[in-house]
């Protein structure tokens, strides 16, 4: 016989597993676009974004650990922990991982940033329970073997090489550690030669055990797929990995802070026997979470985000001085980066160097006209809808805004607030991130007389 209080605690226990939140949190019309969120018990969110015109599925898990989260000895832990969870669980080998979405024609994969780290797969819907279990079964059930990470090292080196042969990717590494100094976010991804070398398997196996438990995870879906199956799908694999045990764990908040930018003027000039010069100048931008960001986006679109763009304009079309120019932003959680990029030839170094700082300070003095805030506006609505077309780029979309913002925006309200945006908060925008002073990388052959000047783009 089975005594009260037993039969208390199993209807306790019984009723904890089953306590799991479902919110809709955005509302498609027929279905389509829709988008809810459950979090499970152990702290686990699962967002989905339905999509059923659509004969395929993608689905992620997003991990809340970046570059930004090691300590200067274990720089590039992060990545390297990436490359090791395809490497083997103890239901299945690397071959394993590999041919099972081989075998359905799937594709999967992962990357690695300064705040986030995400591993997905794509596939056709009706093999999605096998992408689940995939994937979820390498985030919970990894095995990190030492033999596993001395193998991986040498790819990733070559991969810290790879990187090092294009200059064109390698400059925004040290624009990053420009303006950043030798702080978490000034250190390359992929982590150093040095620090890749002394990665133990011990180190990376307690930096995976801190950063992969349940609550520091957001799973996404999208495509022609049912909310409450994934959700059944996960929750089973992940408590067959038995990652879901404390019932009153919480999910980790976005993150927050204030970081600091090293001192404005700063040049950092790394030799290259390259045949081009390539050039990042640019300055503090904006958070993530800044409401002004719609604003920067416009602008940033107007100033270098395309063909009829003033840079692109200026230094290509009038000029032929670069084949590539563009500017970009970067936002993290509590700070941000603008940036101009030109590759040109390095007797021509000085010249583009002087028409972007003329023009960055024309902008901050002036601002933009209205036609080119139009035009800058239309440009950023249709590229917005363009690059959600597909499950990938919307799986992405809800996962990242989960993981970093604790909220989801519909496509019609991210349009809206860009239609918003009026010409003066354009210019304000414009006056307090252009009319700061710059900074410059470079990675060139620049002779001893031209590396000299370069502080001038700066003064």
């Amino acid at each position: 016989m089975t005594s009260r209080s037993s039969q208390a605690t199993a209807r306790t226990s019984s009723e904890a597993r089953a306590v799991a939140r479902t919110q809709t949190l955005i509302k498609g019309e027929n279905g389509i676009g829709t988008v809810r969120k459950t979090t499970l018990p152990g702290g686990l969110r699962i967002v989905t974004e339905t999509l059923p015109s659509v004969r395929s599925a993608t689905f992620g898990i997003w991990a809340h650990v970046g570059s930004r989260d090691e300590t200067p000895s274990l720089n590039g832990a992060t990545h390297y922990l990436e490359h090791l969870l395809f490497k083997g669980t103890g239901r299945r080998s690397a071959l394993d991982i590999s041919s099972a979405l081989d075998a359905v024609g799937g594709e999967m994969n992962a990357f690695t940033a300064k705040e986030y780290t995400c591993y997905y797969a794509r596939v056709l819907d009706t093999d999605l329970p096998l992408a689940i279990d995939v994937v979820c079964d390498m985030l919970t059930g990894s095995l990190i073997l030492e033999e596993d990470v001395n193998v991986e090292r040498g790819a990733i080196l070559e991969e810290i090489a790879m990187t090092e042969d294009d200059p064109g990717d390698c400059v925004h590494d040290l624009f990053a550690h420009t303006m950043f100094g030798d702080n978490a976010l000034g250190r390359p991804v992929l982590g150093t030669v040095d620090t890749v070398n002394a990665l133990t398997a011990d180190r990376i196996r307690r930096f995976y055990k801190k950063h992969y438990d349940p609550t520091h995870l957001v799973v996404a879906a999208a495509g022609n797929i049912d909310h409450h199956k994934v959700v059944s799908q996960v929750r089973a694999a992940f408590e067959k990995a038995g990652a879901l045990k404390d019932t009153d764990a919480v999910p980790i908040a976005p993150r927050d802070g204030r970081r600091t930018l090293r001192t404005a003027g700063r040049v950092e000039l790394l030799g290259r026997k390259t045949e081009q010069a390539h050039i990042v100048l640019g300055m503090p931008g904006m958070a993530r979470t800044d409401d002004r960001r719609w604003a920067l986006g416009v602008l940033n679109t107007a100033l270098g985000g395309g063909m009829s763009s003033r840079l692109f304009q200026e230094v290509r079309e009038k000029r032929g001085l670069a084949y590539s120019v563009y500017s970009y932003t970067s936002g993290f959680a509590d700070c941000g980066l603008f940036g101009v990029y030109a590759g040109c030839r390095p007797s021509q170094v000085h010249d583009v160097l002087k028409i972007c700082r003329d023009e960055l300070d024309q902008v901050a003095e002036h601002g933009l006209s209205d036609d080119e805030i139009e035009r800058a506006i239309g440009q950023l609505r249709g590229s917005t809808v363009l690059g959600l077309e597909d499950t990938g780029a919307l799986m992405n979309r809800i996962g990242k805004s989960e993981l970093c913002w604790g909220e989801q925006m519909s496509v019609d309200d991210m349009l809206g607030r860009i239609a918003a945006v009026t010409p003066d908060e354009v210019r304000a925008v414009a006056r307090d991130i252009l009319g700061r002073r710059p900074s410059l990388s470079v990675i060139g052959p620049l002779k001893d007389k031209q590396a000299a000047r370069l502080h001038d783009a700066v003064a």
